[in-house]
């Protein structure tokens, strides 16, 4: 498998993420498609995606010492009603919730977040949102749900007027409010990632539902009383590897499945440092564990998490988006080879992207659309 593009794994699984297979050249099949990234390392980790509402009309709104009555541009949504959405998991078809408008800010974690106990938890819960720095250990939330897509793309129109053609045809449903609104299961996220790193789509559902049904034995008269659940870190990690790789997986996968769950099982890793940690504690983090790699973890802070300022120099797509907005030809850059950065150094797509912070998973997601990098975002 080539490791410059996304397969069909690696949309299939990371807290988010799902997709099938991607090309820079693939035709347009209509408002129900959605665009992704290309991966450029040998960790193919899930990718997630979307949901999400109109945002409501500007209004006066005041969080956290921070108010404003500047219009917000808001971009028509063609998929407003077709039923779209994704719960983070491969074959999850359970809708979510209806949008609730919460506090948020770009650098934090904005999806609801589900333990392993069965609990939601958000970075802002209303009892706190109050409270200073110095007790919650987060900054004060800067905006809300409502108002996150509208303000990044405002944002981005007014760094670079020439974007506003592409915001206007395409509406970001990852960072809507009804998209910020999907309940992550981080460890089921990031488990459904490695499980489909380097298989087909089919594959990756086939070997997770196997991996469930573990966990899960169906009684001796065939009935089940409710879906299957997936497995806690606790139960995983109390498992043996050759138990695990009944489900399909490889020793490689199997053994990285388990250190994942043991980092989950001891707390090293957990729902609430997701939540509070910074963009690069959270990279610090996850890539510390085996099986997850750079592209990996930044795919699942963006399109999982919800956090609003990655940005995937490694990805192969966005060079190829940011040069065609930049006026290059990407077909003659792609004749000519250059490795891994054929299309843009990596300096050049550091200081080009620089001025759309805190947005710039939001500018990342629109590179990919301007090179009409292709994947059906949700498979259930």
């Amino acid at each position: 498998m080539s490791s410059r593009r996304v397969t069909r794994n690696a949309a299939k699984a990371v807290s988010g993420i799902s997709s099938p297979s991607i090309s820079s050249k693939s035709k347009k099949t209509g408002a129900n498609r959605q665009h992704l990234p290309s991966r450029s390392e040998k960790n193919d980790e899930p990718l997630i995606i979307q949901n999400g509402a109109t945002n409501p009309p500007s209004k006066r709104i005041k969080i956290k010492h921070v108010e404003t009555t500047e219009s917000i541009f808001v971009p028509a949504d063609p998929l407003a009603s077709n039923g779209s959405y994704s719960t983070g998991d491969i074959d999850d078809a359970t809708p979510p919730p209806l949008p609730v408008d919460r506090p948020a800010e770009p650098h934090r974690t904005n999806a609801p977040l589900k333990t392993p106990g069965g609990s939601r938890v958000t970075t802002y819960p209303r009892e706190n949102v109050d409270s200073s720095p110095s007790k919650t250990s987060v900054p004060r939330p800067t905006t809300t749900t409502g108002r996150l897509l509208s303000e990044g793309c405002a944002h981005l129109i007014k760094v670079e007027p020439r974007l506003k053609e592409v915001i206007e045809k395409n509406h970001c449903r990852i960072f809507a409010p009804e998209g910020l609104e999907e309940e992550i299961d981080p460890f089921r996220s990031l488990s459904s990632g490695i499980m489909a790193q380097q298989v087909s789509g089919a594959a990756a559902k086939s070997i997770k539902n196997k991996f469930v049904a573990l966990f899960n034995p169906v009684p001796e008269d065939g009935s089940l009383q409710q879906p299957p659940g997936f497995p806690t870190p606790t139960m995983v990690a109390a498992c043996e590897v050759p138990f695990l790789r009944q489900a399909g997986l490889s020793a490689r996968k199997a053994e990285y499945i388990k250190g994942l769950a043991e980092k989950f099982a001891s707390g090293e890793l957990s729902a609430q440092m997701l939540l509070r940690a910074s963009d690069e504690e959270v990279l610090e983090k996850l890539t510390a564990v085996r099986g997850l790699g750079k592209w990996s973890v930044e795919m699942f802070s963006c399109f999982g998490l919800k956090r609003m300022d990655v940005f995937s120099t490694g990805d192969l797509g966005v060079q190829r988006g940011m040069a065609a907005f930049m006026g290059k030809d990407v077909r003659k850059l792609k004749g000519k080879g250059g490795g891994k950065w054929k299309y843009m150094s990596e300096q050049d797509m550091l200081e080009h992207s620089a001025k759309f912070a805190p947005y710039r998973s939001l500018f990342m997601w629109y590179m990919w659309r301007i090179e009409d990098v292709n994947v059906d975002a949700v498979q259930n």
